[in-house]
């Protein structure tokens, strides 16, 4: 099993920026990418940006340029730098880990920007 610990969330006003941290820790082998979901109020959950454990990242189009995603192998933390941030960005945030065949969720993060 793998948990996933989220921090970073809260409110920002538009334009502003925030930084999410997601810990994995349990049986971390074989994670090989980890990523940032949202889910705004009576909407699906959408992709926000994964990365691989080479470091390759993917994000969704309305994030491009805006958001960073990283990750700390040694210390099996992800982290999604968001600048520029808008009121659309407002959702939960959750973090997850695709290790072998398994999808392990975060509890999530709530994140509102102001305008």
């Amino acid at each position: 099993q793998v948990q996933l610990v989220e921090s970073g969330g809260g409110l920002v006003q538009a334009g502003g920026s925030l930084r999410l941290s997601c810990a994995a820790s349990g049986n971390i082998v074989g994670i090989r990418a980890m990523g940032w979901y949202r889910q705004a109020p009576g909407k699906q959950r959408e992709l926000v940006a994964t990365i691989t454990s080479g470091g390759s990242a993917n994000y969704a189009d309305s994030v491009k340029g805006r958001f960073t995603i990283s990750r700390d192998n040694a210390r099996n933390t992800v982290y999604l730098q968001m600048n520029s941030m808008k009121p659309e960005d407002t959702a939960v945030y959750y973090c997850n880990a695709v290790q072998f065949v398994n999808n392990y969720w975060g509890q999530g993060t709530q994140v509102t920007v102001s305008s």
